[in-house]
């Protein structure tokens, strides 16, 4: 583990009832269709040259625009134009091309489970621990259970464009608790942001860990994990 940590620390296992996770990027991760290349066959299809190779600092610069916390469809397909354009996007098919993979987004096809997830999700829910869903994407999360056979480890989910507001808005945390039937303090938040997942955990009297799965991992008042195998011994 590594990072620092403070009061939000699990400490005592009795005081874990629920785990609540993130989705994307903590569970999922996107395939080639969100990829560079991805991206740049989707344009060509709207007659757009793109360059794949100016992906990773594209979705840099569009991230900012993430950052509201109530649910609107046209902030994601904004987000998605965004990238298209900094890989050097444009023309009269750029709003289609976005509004197209911000709809793709939604299929769970084309993204892949973790390795780590099955087994640390059986071993949690194995051990009485409830297990809840917080999603600021669109996706179904019951098509999403279905397709990655995690049918009967969920005991809630929640997502953004169905309570209408996102993390780290705390009535999104509140409604996921109030689905599992467990108060704050017994409760932990899981994912890969840290203002929206961690801080905004905190805000309503969660504790949390942050999932870091690259390498040089941002400074959070929580525990820091490579992997979701070290996230039982911390409950």
């Amino acid at each position: 583990m590594t990072g620092s940590s403070n009061d939000s620390r699990p400490r005592d296992k009795s005081m874990t009832r629920a785990v609540l996770f993130d989705v994307d990027f903590t569970l999922i991760y996107p395939g080639p269709t969100f990829r560079g290349e991805g991206y740049r066959a989707c344009c060509a299809r709207y007659g757009m040259d793109v360059d794949a190779s100016r992906f990773a600092d594209a979705v840099a610069i569009a991230a900012p625009l993430l950052d509201g916390e109530r649910y609107d469809a046209e902030i994601f397909v904004a987000y998605t134009r965004r990238i298209i354009e900094a890989m050097g996007g444009a023309g009269p098919t750029l709003d289609a091309c976005a509004r197209e993979m911000y709809e793709e987004w939604a299929a769970c096809q084309h993204f892949e489970l973790y390795e780590d997830v099955p087994e640390t999700l059986r071993t949690l829910s194995a051990a009485g621990v409830r297990i809840g869903l917080i999603s600021n994407s669109h996706r179904c999360l019951a098509s999403f259970q279905s397709h990655f056979e995690l049918e009967g480890l969920i005991a809630a989910a929640v997502s953004s464009s169905e309570h209408g507001f996102m993390k780290p808005h705390p009535s999104i945390f509140a409604a996921a608790l109030r689905l599992l039937d467990v108060p704050a303090e017994e409760a932990v938040m899981v994912g890969d942001s840290v203002r929206h997942d961690v801080e905004g955990a905190l805000a309503v009297g969660m504790r949390a860990v942050l999932l870091h799965r690259g390498e040089n991992p941002p400074r959070a008042p929580v525990p820091v994990i490579r992997s979701l195998h070290e996230l039982p011994p911390l409950l």
